[in-house]
């Protein structure tokens, strides 16, 4: 197994974990994102474009939900204080 191959093997168990722990932190989520962009450098050091482009398109689209995580743990840790006052 050479080098390249190697690294897209981390690159796709990160993602996989993250996406598995998505829901029990938001920074699992920016994780993915992270695994994500490492993905789609895999996909364009290989060769295969395709791959490359829509991994880095996951990464934007997790980034996004990753900020919308952060508003909303932030909404739900104000309620949970102000219920606890």
């Amino acid at each position: 197994m050479d080098a390249l191959t190697l690294f897209g093997l981390f690159a796709v168990s990160g993602m996989l974990a993250t996406y598995a722990l998505e829901r029990r932190a938001h920074w699992f989520i920016l994780g993915f994102a992270a695994f994500c962009a490492l993905g789609s450098v895999y996909g364009f050091l290989q060769g295969a474009w395709p791959f490359g482009l829509v991994e880095g398109v996951w990464a934007i689209v997790a980034l996004v939900r990753w900020k919308h995580a952060i508003l909303n743990w932030d909404t739900i840790d104000a309620q949970a204080d102000s219920k606890h006052t």
